[in-house]
């Protein structure tokens, strides 16, 4: 499941076996708000099965489903959520906290890159939406 995240994709299996022993298993039920708006946040998912709900100010902006993943932005700053993810249906995800994925990081230039690369895009899509 982890090499279908882009983050991991061009990863090595030992590599992605090393990323794969941080992750914790957690269920959600639907209604659950996985991630508050605003809200502190250490974490990172990956959505194994189910669907959410992405909104920012309250408006919903996004739909996540199977392979899809959310928090990286909180794996680096640790600051407060950038939107809300409610699970539309019961959601199962691994989760992964920052002191967790920060060594990950440091020693795999490849992650730090793609993980540059996905916050940039996500930095140009706010931008648009914002003009």
């Amino acid at each position: 499941m982890l090499q279908k995240v882009p983050l991991f994709s061009d990863l090595e299996r030992r590599e992605l076996q090393a990323i794969a022993e941080s992750f914790k298993e957690r269920a959600f039920s639907a209604g659950d708000r996985i991630a508050s708006e605003g809200k502190g946040a250490a974490g990172f998912f990956v959505i194994e099965s189910g669907a959410a709900t992405v909104s920012v100010h309250g408006n919903e902006v996004g739909r996540l489903g199977a392979g899809d993943y959310f928090g990286e932005i909180a794996l680096i700053d640790q600051g407060a959520r950038t939107a809300t993810i409610t699970a539309d249906t019961d959601l199962q995800a691994y989760g992964m906290t920052a002191w967790e994925f920060r060594p990950i990081v440091e020693a795999n230039s490849q992650v730090a890159w793609k993980l540059l690369v996905a916050l940039t895009k996500k930095l140009r899509e706010a931008e648009q939406r914002a003009a």
